[in-house]
């Protein structure tokens, strides 16, 4: 028998101009699993990695993004450009990364709830949530382009922002991967050993922190952070608004990944993760990268089920446990019933009463950014609560 015609899943986009080694890989791809061999973590993929002296983008490439991207913003202050777009961007890159995961929103429905707080008819809520999730993300990056880096602090908080609501465990929410994870239609299993995510963690970020060409940083963090899986989940999702952060901070056009189909991005990020590869994925994003900067350039004037009452009471809860940390001399449980006695039906604010409470017993550094505090706030309302 001949061998089945491939699916529309199973293909992919032809329109995407590839390299002879892109193609290569998705020959090796298109095998079933059976046929493609089994394989772990390899640190000798990041370990050789040295920063400004390995290029996963060859300098006539970087140019070539840069004269792409450019602004003519780059001597301003880091992030003006992204504040000059932050509504479309948030519009675009909530809609196109939640879009990669099987989010059914469109686009026009993404505005309306971003804009208006209108939740489309008929859509689950859990992409509700993973929409609001990156509106919360992005509004980090671009707000605090001026001192968020690639270090624990702002990729668990970015983590944090996303998954918000989301995974099975809310503990997991901005914190290290403490269990083994497996990859859906893929014969790679990343590590499992806590200890030994954190250190491949750590040598990730110094690598990227080092790299001095904003695009190769983004595509770095673009190949390394999926492959590691630091996050019990969401890591893909982190690590496109990741990429964007360098981008950000030089006042370059985002990577919004409209018209990137989730065929294209799956199969390129397989070829990291089974043959640590890189091509595939690098052509995808020069052509994704290509498509956003038309979009940005023609308009310079421009998991589990998430719970009802967090997603209903989002901003409420977050700004009661703002002031409940930063009120940290009077009584937190008196806190919490004046801070949520006006906004909340009677109906609803023993519930949501008890969420807020259990947010405080979860608050840890990694998800900090979500309520606006910083880690010495957070630090003095720790040491207040055991005194009392």
């Amino acid at each position: 028998m001949g061998k089945p015609a491939p699916t529309d899943e199973d293909v992919f986009p032809r329109y995407i101009p590839l390299s002879a080694d892109s193609r290569d890989i998705l020959v090796y791809l298109e095998q079933p699993l059976g046929a493609r061999k089994p394989v772990g973590y390899q640190h000798d993929f990041l370990v050789a990695y040295q920063p400004n002296q390995t290029w996963y983008l060859p300098e006539p490439l970087r140019r070539q993004l840069r004269k792409m991207g450019d602004t003519g913003q780059a001597k301003l202050p880091a992030g003006t450009y992204g504040r000059a777009i932050l509504n479309r961007l948030l519009i675009d890159l909530s809609w196109a990364s939640s879009h990669l995961e099987g989010n059914t929103y469109s686009r026009l429905d993404t505005r309306e709830l971003i804009e208006h707080g209108t939740v489309a008819q008929g859509k689950a809520a859990i992409e509700t949530q993973m929409i609001l999730n990156h509106k919360t993300a992005i509004e980090l990056l671009v707000e605090n382009a001026d001192t968020v880096g690639f270090n624990r602090y702002t990729l668990f908080n970015l983590h944090s922002a996303l998954s918000e609501n989301l995974l099975p465990n809310p503990a997991d929410e901005g914190r290290l991967r403490q269990h083994g994870v497996e990859i859906g239609k893929s014969v790679y299993r990343p590590l499992s050993v806590p200890t030994q995510i954190g250190e491949a963690l750590d040598v990730m970020l110094e690598k990227a922190n080092q790299i001095g060409d904003p695009f190769e940083q983004s595509f770095f963090i673009m190949v390394h952070l999926p492959y590691l899986q630091p996050f019990a989940d969401i890591n893909k999702r982190t690590s496109r608004l990741a990429a964007n952060l360098p981008l950000i901070r030089a006042n370059l056009c985002p990577l919004t990944f409209l018209d990137v189909s989730e065929q294209a991005y799956s199969r390129a990020t397989l070829g990291v993760y089974e043959l640590t590869r890189i091509e595939l994925l690098r052509d995808l994003y020069l052509w994704a990268y290509e498509r956003s900067t038309q979009e940005y350039l023609a308009i310079k004037q421009d998991l589990s089920e998430p719970d009802p009452l967090r997603l209903a009471y989002r901003d409420l809860i977050k700004r009661t446990i703002r002031e409940v940390v930063l009120q940290r001399d009077h009584d937190p449980l008196e806190m919490v019933r004046r801070c949520l006695s006006e906004g909340v039906p009677a109906a609803d604010q023993q519930n949501v009463e008890a969420l807020v409470i259990e947010e405080l017993r979860r608050l840890h550094e990694g998800v900090l950014a979500r309520y606006g505090l910083r880690p010495s706030e957070f630090t003095q309302w720790q040491a207040r609560q055991r005194q009392t």
